[in-house]
């Protein structure tokens, strides 16, 4: 069994099935996004080193960057201290954010519709 097969049953997966994953790069500390994984998402993310989600909108898996190119290698993943929230220390390939921004963070509370 894997050291990944081993420490599921420990995460805190909500109700749907998924965890809360925050996005960090690596090297700049700088938090990109935030998105859900289910077990197959972090099977995934593990087995390819690349970041896979899980869609809510779309209810499917989700492959960061498998259309726009803007992958993130994965150098990282931790559990909080509840074991419900994942801390994904990340390699950009560029934009993480769907809008073309470096994050998903980038409008302050004031500037929001």
């Amino acid at each position: 069994m894997s050291h990944l097969e081993q420490v599921l049953p420990q995460l805190r997966f909500d109700e749907r099935g998924l965890i809360t994953a925050v996005v960090q790069d690596a090297e700049t500390l700088q938090v990109l996004m935030v998105a859900w994984m289910n077990a197959e998402a972090l099977r995934l993310t593990v087995s390819s080193g690349e970041a896979h989600f899980w869609s809510r909108s779309r209810n499917a898996l989700w492959h960061k960057g498998a259309t726009s190119g803007h992958t993130m290698q994965v150098r990282e993943i931790r559990a909080d201290c509840d074991a419900d929230t994942l801390l994904l220390l990340v390699i950009p390939n560029g934009a993480a954010c769907h809008t073309g921004a470096v994050s998903c963070f980038f409008r302050r509370l004031e500037e929001v519709d």
